[in-house]
């Protein structure tokens, strides 16, 4: 049975308590976090331990979603078609899109407490520094989904990097990686038509996260690296929700996309 059968299921032997359980009872209607008081690690290796950080990875991406809409002092409507959206490219259930939603409203609450959130996540990813990086990719994505980074939301950003153990260049990079990916999603993941603009040549550069000077074994280098990185099932050994494989997907399709660009531009065989 899945982490999200066990959810449902009642069967609550592997449940988070802390902060990240009281948000998500909060959400759900249950009080999942009584009498646990503070998370107790489980061995990631198991497989009670892998369901523990998928329901932490889902718990606190969705709650962290609706915080960050709320950076500005109030969400918007288009910030929560925003939030909609992302939820969409990740093709998730109903029943688990309901319990996303409801997580991102927690979020909006007065006294959401991020910096809690922030450190049991950590805590319970065990230094997955992949799986903390997708993590941030999300919300990154999701600031960027009206097509610009305001203050408020670097700000923010900025600040669940420090919990997180992220530097600054990381993130400025991941920046630059996402605004390219939002562009070859427009364009359909590099599938372009004649009549659509696509993502330039710069795009491909900053989804393999390279600068243009860089030779012909460094891009191969950079591809495979990114490949290996972000390949669905890796992801999911790392505690990704199976039913989040969709966004590992579109991601790989996206870096093999830029991939094929760059050779085609460099005339690489």
């Amino acid at each position: 049975m899945s982490w999200w059968g066990k959810l449902i299921g009642g069967a609550f032997g592997f449940m988070l308590g802390g902060p990240l359980g009281a948000v998500l009872g909060a959400a759900l209607g249950h009080n999942f976090d009584r009498g646990l008081g503070q998370a107790l690690l489980h061995d990631a290796s198991t497989s009670e331990g892998n369901e523990r950080i998928q329901l932490a990875f889902f718990t606190a991406t969705f709650s962290v979603m609706g915080h960050l809409a709320k950076a500005d002092g109030r969400v918007s409507e288009d910030e929560i078609a925003m939030a909609r959206q992302v939820m969409a490219r990740m093709q998730l259930p109903p029943d688990q899109r309901k319990a996303a939603i409801k997580l991102f409203n927690e979020g909006k609450r007065d006294g959401f407490p991020l910096d809690d959130i922030l450190e049991q996540f950590r805590r319970e990813c065990r230094a997955r520094v992949t799986l903390i990086q997708t993590f941030l990719e999300i919300q990154i994505y999701t600031a960027l989904a009206d097509g610009a980074l305001h203050p408020s939301e670097r700000t923010l950003l900025l600040h669940v990097c420090d919990r997180l153990g992220v530097n600054r260049s990381l993130f400025e990079q991941l920046v630059a990686m996402v605004q390219a990916q939002h562009r070859y999603a427009g364009a359909g993941g590099g599938r372009r038509t004649a009549s659509a603009r696509g993502p330039s040549l710069k795009d491909a550069y900053a989804i393999l996260g390279l600068s243009a000077d860089v030779d012909d074994a460094g891009v191969k280098k950079a591809y495979r690296r990114l490949m290996s990185k972000h390949h669905p099932d890796k992801l999911v050994a790392k505690g990704l929700p199976e039913e989040m494989m969709e966004m590992a997907k579109q991601k790989t399709q996206e870096i093999r996309a830029a991939y094929d660009q760059v050779k085609a531009a460099r005339g690489m065989r």
